[in-house]
Formats: C-alpha cells, sequence, structure tokens
C-alpha cells in the first residue's frame, strides 16, 4: 500500500501586534504634533520679525510688571518691619487667647525683638518645644509656652513642666536659651529647679513686661548665655 504523503503545512505569518499598531499610531501622532508646533513657531517668529514693536512692548510692560512686584514686595516687608516694631499685648489679650494663639503671639513677639527665623512648632510630638528662634546674637532660643485661661488663677506650673524642657531643649532641640514662658503663676521648687539646671521663667509679671513694652526678652531675664556672633545690637 501507497501511503499518502501529506501536504507541507502552511507557515502562519504573523501579523504585527497590537503593542507595534499602537506604537507606530504614536509615532505618526508625534510627528504630526512636532511639524505642527515647529510650524506654528515659525508663524509666530515671521510675524514678530514683521511686527517687532509688538515684542518691544511686550518687553517693556514685562519689566514695568516686575518692578512692580518688587517695589510691592519691599513696600510689604517695610510695613511688617514697623507693625513688628510696634507690636504690642497686654495680659488681658493673652488670658482671652486660645493656647495655640497664645503661642503665635510670642513668636511674633520673638520676631519684633529680631529673631526673623521665629517659628511656631507646638503640637503633638513637639517634645517640649512650641517656639523656636534665633536671636540677633546667634543665639538659638527654645520656647515651652504654658497657657492658663484664668491666668493667675489658674493652675500653677510646677517643676514637671521644667523637667520636660530640660530633658529635650538642648538635647533635642540644639537650644543655647531654654525658656517656659506663662501667663500663669509657678511654683516655688520650679523656680529652684529652673536656677539648678539654667532654665528660664518667664512668669506673669515678667511676661506682662515684655509684651507690652519694646525691650527685647534677653535684657530682662538674667545669666543667659554670651552672643554667639557680633551684631549691629551688641
Amino acid at each position: 500500500m501507497t501511503r499518502r504523503r501529506r501536504p507541507p503545512a502552511r507557515r502562519r505569518t504573523r501579523r504585527p501586534g497590537r503593542r507595534r499598531q499602537q506604537r507606530d499610531t504614536q509615532l505618526v501622532v508625534f510627528a504630526v504634533v512636532a511639524a505642527a508646533g515647529i510650524g506654528l513657531v515659525v508663524m509666530v517668529v515671521n510675524w514678530l520679525l514683521a511686527h517687532w514693536w509688538v515684542l518691544v512692548v511686550g518687553l517693556v510692560l514685562a519689566a514695568l510688571a516686575g518692578a512692580g512686584w518688587v517695589y510691592n514686595r519691599r513696600q510689604r516687608a517695610r510695613w511688617e518691619a514697623v507693625r513688628a516694631q510696634g507690636l504690642r499685648y497686654g495680659l488681658p489679650q493673652l488670658d482671652a487667647l486660645h493656647h495655640t494663639r497664645f503661642e503665635e503671639a510670642i513668636r511674633e513677639l520673638m520676631r519684633r525683638d529680631g529673631c526673623r527665623d521665629a517659628q511656631r512648632v507646638g503640637g503633638r510630638g513637639d517634645l517640649g518645644a512650641d517656639v523656636k528662634a534665633t536671636d540677633p546674637f546667634g543665639r538659638r532660643w527654645v520656647i515651652q509656652c504654658k497657657h492658663r485661661r484664668n491666668g493667675a488663677q489658674g493652675s500653677a506650673v510646677g517643676t514637671p513642666d521644667l523637667q520636660v524642657l530640660n530633658g529635650t531643649a538642648r538635647q533635642v532641640h540644639g537650644a543655647d536659651v531654654a525658656v517656659i514662658v506663662t501667663n500663669g503663676r509657678v511654683t516655688g521648687p520650679a523656680v529652684t529647679f529652673a536656677k539648678q539646671q539654667r532654665l528660664h521663667v518667664v512668669d506673669r509679671q515678667t511676661l506682662a513686661v515684655w509684651a507690652s513694652g519694646s525691650r527685647p526678652l534677653w535684657e530682662l531675664l538674667r545669666a543667659v548665655p554670651p552672643p554667639r556672633r557680633p551684631s549691629s545690637l551688641s
């Protein structure tokens, strides 16, 4: 018996995949967009060459706008400086503040005294620092704020509050001057502890003098570390 030969199998021609088709389509679209963009640029350049005065007017307007922006920024900076120099708070104002606004008021007072980088950092996880600032003499200030809604009638700031500040101000925040500020009272043991640990306490009376006057805080405190660098204020 003769075996029939099977016809040779036809090789299937592979059609280009979808990815290749998409790639080709993207290339075509990119080429069309690029050609259109180049054509548009050429048209604009030719138009500007024919109407050069429009370009000159545009440059003049841009220069005027830039000068106006710089002028407004300088005026704003001057106004902020004047406002900061005249900043005053009375104890009734400070007593009525929310504790976060009290921290912001302390920050503004430090800025008034020349600490341009003063910032409020209080909140959860602040590790005992509510306000940080660098004075014009290069000293780093770390301030913990204790606001009492009832002022002198509120709970007194005690030794545990000072211990928190003492444990983090220098080791964690790199303070040269560690301060606790309150619009309330401070216990006797807390004052003693502060002196032993070279901490500074701004109680209600000191706060009243600082906030309502124009003298910087470092002129109201004793035994403040010496300046780190010379300053125009020294």
